[in-house]
């Protein structure tokens, strides 16, 4: 039924109870599973010196909190005998990010997590799930805790 299966992970426990759902459906529909973690490139702008060694301070701590994320995905799927690919994509709005690693691996199936949040707090922080929900055409699994 999904032939590949997208993964947006933060390194939440959401997004990793969304990598054990993710797993399982693999195994199911024999689907092959990618787990993507966004970072945006350009955070801030500024100019001279001091921006370009922020930027390059901020991208290398990013990547090492992606590949920590991406890392726990990994130690799941193996454990559940699931070969993951692990991506680490870019955009500036996380959601854009995820939606076009949905475009460039092919997936029919988003899985993921979301924290919850309620009344004045999520319009006040936003909804990445509520994002990718709204820009998607293929199904989307919400895996809350």
């Amino acid at each position: 039924m999904f032939n590949h299966i997208l993964v947006p992970v933060d390194g939440s426990k959401p997004s990793l109870l969304a990598a054990r759902k993710a797993a399982e459906l693999s195994k199911v529909f024999g689907s092959a599973v990618t787990a993507v973690y966004v970072v945006d490139p350009y955070p801030f702008t500024g100019v001279g010196a001091d921006f370009a060694y922020g930027q390059s301070q901020y991208l290398s701590a990013a990547t090492a909190e992606a590949n920590t994320a991406l890392d726990a995905v990994k130690s799941i799927m193996e454990a559940e005998g699931v070969n993951v690919n692990t991506l680490v994509g870019e955009g500036h709005a996380v959601h854009d990010g995820i939606v076009n690693t949905m475009d460039s691996v092919g997936a029919d199936l988003i899985v993921m997590g979301s924290q919850g949040r309620r009344g004045l707090e999520k319009l006040m922080l936003g909804s990445v799930t509520q994002r990718v929900l709204g820009a998607v055409k293929i199904p989307v699994l919400v895996v809350r805790e």
